[in-house]
């Protein structure tokens, strides 16, 4: 009789499972997202695809929030955050800048909508700040207001990637739009009398141009309105 299939193996003669590491972790996660999608993203599941426990992923990851910011950090690593600051096209170079930013978000819609409720801060999303306030500094805006004018920019490029990787997403979009301009349409004058003179402005532009024309409305609220005693601030 072959006894040989009931020897016991030492765990010596088991090949070593590789280290747990927080960016083996992410990468982990980062496959699932692409291949699933982020609610497949749990760390039970992440525990299964490492040969793990959930509890070890905690020594890492403190929980899913943090979890999803270090893998848009990553995700990040592929957008050129670089900016020239002694180039006059400062305005230009911001749009580009939070555009690629919009494209990784809008990529995973999922994500994007987790993003914004998180403060993501990791590597490379210091850097896409560093880099917003390094072009609104060179475009003369001044400092409180450009600290502030960064998040309502950064807001703004989430919620645009969140709300149009969403409908993206989704096989009822072209109805929606269809019944919406159906409403507008058909909307009263009298009930409605800013809706009717407005008309297909309503909905007119593509994605781009009313991210671009967004971006640069914000920009200009953001140098001309006062941010309390902004001119307190050293300078």
């Amino acid at each position: 009789m072959n006894t040989s299939s009931q020897r016991p193996v030492s765990r010596r003669e088991r090949p070593a499972k590789p280290a747990l590491t927080r960016a083996g972790i992410v990468a982990t996660a980062i496959t699932i997202l692409r291949t699933e999608g982020l609610e497949k993203v749990t760390m039970r599941r992440l525990a299964q695809e490492l040969d793990t426990g959930p509890a070890s992923l905690y020594v890492y990851v403190r929980n899913v929030a943090e979890l999803h910011g270090a893998m848009l950090d990553e995700l990040l690593a592929a957008a050129d955050l670089r900016v020239d600051t002694a180039s006059s096209d400062w305005q230009q170079q911001l749009i580009a800048l939070l555009s690629s930013y919009v494209r990784v978000l809008f990529a995973y819609p999922s994500l994007a909508r987790s993003v914004l409720s998180l403060r993501p801060a990791g590597p490379h999303y210091l850097r896409l700040v560093d880099s917003l306030l390094a072009l609104l500094r060179a475009g003369g805006v001044l400092q409180r207001r450009a600290g502030w004018g960064v998040d309502l920019l950064l807001q703004f490029a989430v919620a645009t990637a969140a709300e149009h990787g969403t409908r993206a997403e989704s096989a009822e979009t072209r109805d929606e739009d269809d019944a919406l301009a159906a409403a507008l349409r058909d909307a009263s004058a009298e009930e409605y009398p800013n809706i009717v003179a407005t008309g297909p402005e309503l909905v007119s532009g593509t994605g781009p141009e009313r991210l671009d024309w967004g971006i640069r409305a914000l920009i200009r609220g953001i140098a001309d309105t006062p941010a309390l005693d902004d001119r307190a601030v050293a300078e």
